[in-house]
């Protein structure tokens, strides 16, 4: 399915601690618009919907529901510094916008 990087994961584990949701996966939901971009969404969710796809991904539960799973295979959710401000990324190589990180 995705990934977490290991920054991303700890950033969601601080984010389940405050947000005292323990034992509640992180839904990723990603939906294509008619131009052809991805938006995506997340958040803490203890519901199961049918075709949900559970799996844990650095020491996280994550949830996705079967729609976006075929938009999520490969992607991985990344957290570092844009322009002085930490923020989750969506490194998806099914989006059509995306650009592979300049090493």
């Amino acid at each position: 399915m995705f990934t977490v990087s290991p920054e991303a994961a700890t950033q969601i584990k601080i984010s389940i601690t405050q947000s005292g949701v323990d034992g509640e996966p992180l839904r990723v939901a990603v939906e294509k618009n008619d131009a052809g971009e991805f938006h995506y969404q997340m958040g803490f969710d203890d519901s199961s919907k049918y075709g949900d796809s559970h799996f844990v991904s650095g020491g996280v539960k994550l949830v996705a529901d079967a729609a976006s799973g075929d938009l999520l295979n490969g992607m991985m959710i990344d957290y570092i510094d844009l322009d002085g401000t930490m923020e989750f990324v969506f490194m998806n190589p099914n989006d059509p916008n995306y650009k592979a990180p300049q090493e």
